[in-house]
């Protein structure tokens, strides 16, 4: 049901790490031990496997700094009130989801504006470092430069204004402030966010033709995922929009499909997934939930242990398990659906299990609404 692990959390925010940050984690490691260390005084001398692990916990620092900098921004959200649910870290770095758009153009500035001056500050601390007791060891220096120069690009990198980056969103709060219309600000950062999306592509053509491969190919790859990101993010905002006000209660499906941990998968399939054609089942026991079942944990088991294994065996455990109230807005839960790649939501009040909310009914709602023009 998802790439994405959680590591812990931290008040109320599910810190977690998706699979595809171990690629961003390897080439960190790998450019700092094959390149960087071996180019620096004091290094000469050390082992290959001595640079890696120097450069294992050199890019642990790295990532750390940017966990701090998704922190920043979510405690300044915490403390306007704003719901953050995690912290994902991935192959572009971080991000934190962030449930609803701030009320207010001067929330959107703070809450934009805080991760940068994080980064900032965690670059000047490692640049002190640098300065004050770098001769003291020449592998102090190298790592403490490294670490103090990569968070300063970071904080200019999330400067650059386009949304849905930092510098997009602090664009926005301004032209949000001075023209009272949010969908109006969004839509001329995110027109700013595909310029930027789109000279990253063109400058790293540039470099692919200038024979630098990997730095162009990269910056090629980080320019597509920002002008998507932009676009998806302005699409997300309308949807948002146009489901104000409209409760998970509405739509959410309270007579569906549940099913038993003690059922055997060979049960599970053909007494609930054959009949019903449904591909995703809650687990209740005792009239709570469990977890929830669905057909790609089927799929990942072999055939021949169906009969054997049981739900509960390979059901998604109800701590792992994203959920919704059915008080939360319609747009809350299509954003959650969408985030976590899946289709179904179990609707939750409290500890009672109260139905399931699907993305196929919200956007069918949703057809329905432009439909009539609403």
């Amino acid at each position: 049901m998802k790439t994405a692990f959680r590591l812990f959390s931290f008040r109320g925010i599910s810190i977690r790490i998706d699979l595809s940050w171990l690629i961003i984690f390897l080439l960190v490691v790998w450019s700092l031990a094959a390149f960087y260390y071996p180019s620096q005084e004091g290094f000469a001398a050390w082992s290959w496997g001595l640079r890696i692990a120097v450069a294992i916990v050199t890019a642990l620092i790295f990532f750390i700094s940017v966990l701090l900098h998704e922190l920043a921004h979510s405690l300044v959200a915490q403390s306007r009130s704003i719901t953050v649910t995690s912290i994902t870290l991935f192959i572009f770095g971080g991000a934190a989801a962030i449930a609803e758009e701030p009320k207010r153009a001067g929330d959107e500035f703070l809450i934009a504006i805080v991760g940068p001056i994080a980064s900032l500050i965690i670059g000047g601390i490692f640049w002190a470092i640098y300065f004050f007791f770098g001769n003291s060891w020449a592998p102090l220096a190298a790592v403490s430069y490294w670490i103090g120069l990569v968070n300063i690009l970071l904080a200019g990198f999330n400067l650059l204004p386009g949304f849905p980056l930092d510098g997009g969103r602090v664009l926005r709060s301004i032209i949000w402030a001075a023209t009272k219309n949010l969908v109006k600000s969004t839509r001329i950062a995110t027109y700013m966010g595909r310029l930027v999306g789109y000279a990253m592509i063109a400058y790293g053509i540039f470099l692919i033709f200038g024979g630098l491969w990997f730095n162009g190919i990269w910056l090629i790859f980080i320019g597509w995922f920002l002008e998507n990101a932009a676009t998806q993010s302005f699409r997300q905002l309308t949807l948002r929009i146009m489901l104000k006000g409209y409760k998970v209660s509405e739509l959410a499906k309270k007579e569906c499909p549940v099913v038993a941990p003690h059922l055997t998968v060979k049960e599970l399939v053909e007494e609930k997934i054959l009949p019903s054609g449904l591909r995703c089942f809650p687990v209740l026991e005792g009239g709570k939930l469990v977890g929830i079942v669905t057909l790609k944990e089927v799929k990942s088991l072999n055939k021949d242990a169906w009969a054997d294994k049981r739900v509960s065996d390979i059901m998604v455990p109800n701590k792992d398990v994203q959920a919704v109230g059915p008080n939360d807005e319609l747009g809350l839960a299509l954003q959650k659906m969408v985030r976590a790649n899946i289709n179904q939501l179990p609707v939750m009040e409290g500890e009672e299990f109260g139905g399931m909310i699907s993305r196929d009914r919200v956007l069918g709602f949703l057809g329905i609404l432009m439909e009539l023009g609403k």
